[in-house]
């Protein structure tokens, strides 16, 4: 398929589109110049929907990092044959960088407002990676062309002044979230039936949540109530969260499936 017929199939709409051009149009100038080249940071849905897109277009290449493993938003690199993935990271042609940012003591805020204070320097939200929060500020990943502006501007976070450095991203500290353990029982794994359980709400409301739209399943949308999800499967859903199926074990005395669900708190 050609640069449009890949676009129709996989686009969502007016904004998906432009967003998968562009990572077409990277993935297309590393393969003819033989240069690495990269896209900005993505959500987990816009890594879901471009790794469809490249696996139709271009299957193989293209490396998805966000600066350590398991990170959540994450950006496409597309490597030339040449320059092997230690050699990318740990080289120039790296786009990814972290930053260190110390509060004063006893001073807290939150992920909202270091994100706020990024933003309201300029930056669009494919330049900032994932925002770690420490026990003394946070650890911040962004692409490497705005690490100079950041040093040099950003001063304060909420109603904090802030002391920045440069960090290596092999010393990023990442922490689990917290989550809570969930088992239960349901007639069969069908979608609705799964997020009623995981999400603890009616089987109705889940059903209606569905075909409105508000559900994903590993991030791409699914708005089919009756859609069979399996062990490992993510679930999300606009304005609760996000869980996880990661058991789908025997029965129980009466019939019923068991489930083992982790939901984010």
């Amino acid at each position: 398929m050609n640069k449009t017929d890949l676009l129709d199939r996989f686009a969502r709409d007016g904004e998906s589109r432009l967003l998968l051009a562009r990572i077409l149009d990277q993935q297309q100038r590393a393969q003819q110049r033989s240069i690495p080249t990269h896209t900005g940071f993505l959500s987990p849905a816009q890594q879901a929907e471009s790794a469809d897109l490249l696996m139709a277009a271009a299957p193989g290449q293209g490396l998805l990092h966000g600066g350590y493993p398991d990170a959540e938003r994450k950006l496409w690199a597309f490597l030339p044959d040449w320059l092997e993935e230690e050699v990318w990271l740990a080289g120039e042609d790296c786009p990814l960088c972290a930053l260190s940012v110390t509060l004063p003591r006893g001073a807290s805020l939150t992920h909202r407002d270091y994100l706020g204070a990024l933003m309201g320097l300029g930056l669009t939200r494919e330049k900032i990676g994932d925002i770690l929060l420490t026990g003394q500020g946070a650890q911040v990943v962004v692409l490497r062309e705005t690490a100079p502006i950041l040093l040099s501007q950003w001063t304060q976070a909420g109603k904090y002044p802030v002391k920045l450095a440069p960090l290596p991203l092999d010393q990023l500290t990442p922490t689990p979230g917290e989550r809570k353990q969930i088992r239960a029982t349901v007639a069969s794994p069908r979608l609705d039936a799964v997020v009623s359980a995981g999400f603890s709400i009616p089987r109705s409301r889940a059903a209606d949540l569905i075909r409105a739209g508000r559900v994903a399943v590993n991030h791409r949308p699914c708005d089919k109530a009756d859609k069979v999800v399996a062990a490992g499967d993510v679930l999300t859903c606009r304005g609760l969260g996000k869980c996880v199926l990661t058991e789908l074990g025997g029965t129980s005395k009466r019939g019923r499936l068991i489930l083992a669900l982790e939901r984010y708190l």
